[in-house]
C-alpha cells in the first residue's frame, strides 16, 4: 500500500466518523437523517439517469437492501438521540463484522480461518466492555439495543450488497439504484413514525446535510477506489479507524464523557475488526 493509498484511506474513515458526528450533532438526528437520505436519493436519481435499467434478478436485492437500509438510518438516528458519538459509534460500527463473520460461518461456504475466530473474540470483549460502560455510567440503556440494531442492519445490507452487486455485474449501477431504493423505504416510514413536521428545519440544516451527503459519499468512493489500488483486506482494516476518529470527535469537539473503560473498549473493537480482515 502506497502512502497516497494509505493517507487517502485514513482520510475516508475520518469522513464515514465526521458525517456521523453531523447526524449526532443535528437539532433532530431523525430530520438529519432524513436530510442526508434526500440529498443522497437525488445524487442517486441523476446518476441513474446516466446508467441501464437493473436487470429482474438483481431488483429483489434492490428492494431487500432498501428494506435494511432503512432500518439502519432508523436505529442509527435513534441510538445518537440515547447517547453520545462516542459510545454508539464503536458498538454499531464494531459488531457488524462479528455478526457478518458468524453468519458466515453458519450459512455460507466461506473459509473462516484462526485470525477470524480470534478477531470475533475480541470484538466480542470490547463490544460487552463498551455496553457495560454505558450501563455502568448511567447512560441511557435505549442506546444499546439501538446500536446493536444499527449493526444488525449494517451486516445485513452487508451481505445482500455483496452479493447484489456481483449479480448485476456493474457496482457503480447498484450503488446508484441503491441509494434511491434507500430513500424510497426511509423516507415513508420516519414520516409514519415522527409525522410530517420532522421534514420542516432551518435553510442551514438543508445546506449542512448536503455536506453530510457529501462527506458520507467520499467516505465510500475514496474506499471502493483504495480497494482497486491496494489488497482489500488491508484497506477495509484500515478503514475500521473511523472508530477511533468517532471517539476523539465525540471527546473533543462535544464533551463526551471519557474514561478507561470507553478508550479500552474502542480500543479492543479496533483490533478485534481488524483481526477479522487480516
Amino acid at each position: 500500500m502506497t502512502l497516497t493509498v494509505f493517507f487517502a484511506v485514513l482520510g475516508a474513515a475520518l469522513l464515514h466518523a465526521a458525517w456521523n458526528a453531523g447526524v449526532k450533532t443535528g437539532t433532530n438526528k431523525q430530520t438529519a437523517m432524513l436530510i442526508l437520505t434526500v440529498w443522497q436519493g437525488v445524487l442517486g436519481l441523476l446518476l441513474v439517469i446516466w446508467l441501464p435499467w437493473p436487470q429482474a434478478e438483481v431488483w429483489p436485492w434492490l428492494i431487500a437492501s432498501g428494506v435494511v437500509h432503512m432500518f439502519y438510518q432508523l436505529f442509527l438516528a435513534y441510538a445518537y438521540e440515547q447517547g453520545d458519538l462516542s459510545r454508539v459509534y464503536p458498538l454499531a460500527r464494531g459488531a457488524a463484522p462479528m455478526i457478518v463473520l458468524m453468519v458466515s460461518v453458519l450459512f455460507l461456504p466461506d473459509v473462516v480461518g484462526p485470525w477470524e475466530y480470534a478477531g470475533v473474540a475480541v470484538l466480542g470483549l470490547g463490544i460487552v466492555l463498551m455496553a457495560r460502560g454505558a450501563l455502568a455510567s448511567g447512560e441511557s440503556r435505549k442506546l444499546i439495543p439501538y446500536a446493536l440494531g444499527a449493526a444488525c442492519a449494517t451486516a445485513g445490507y452487508t451481505v445482500i450488497d455483496g452479493i447484489g452487486a456481483r449479480v448485476g455485474g456493474d457496482p457503480v449501477a447498484y450503488v446508484a439504484w441503491l441509494l434511491l431504493m434507500a430513500a424510497f423505504f426511509y423516507l415513508p416510514a420516519v414520516l409514519v413514525l415522527k409525522g410530517p413536521g420532522i421534514i420542516y428545519a432551518p435553510a442551514r440544516e438543508w445546506w449542512r446535510g448536503s455536506l453530510i451527503g457529501a462527506a458520507s459519499l467520499g467516505a465510500y468512493g475514496i474506499a471502493v477506489w483504495a480497494m482497486t489500488q491496494a489488497p482489500i483486506a488491508l484497506v477495509a482494516a484500515l478503514r475500521e479507524t473511523s472508530i477511533l476518529f468517532a471517539v476523539l470527535l465525540g471527546w473533543f469537539f462535544f464533551g463526551d464523557k471519557m474514561d478507561r473503560t470507553k478508550l479500552s473498549a474502542a480500543a479492543l473493537i479496533v483490533a478485534g475488526v481488524v483481526l477479522t480482515r487480516l
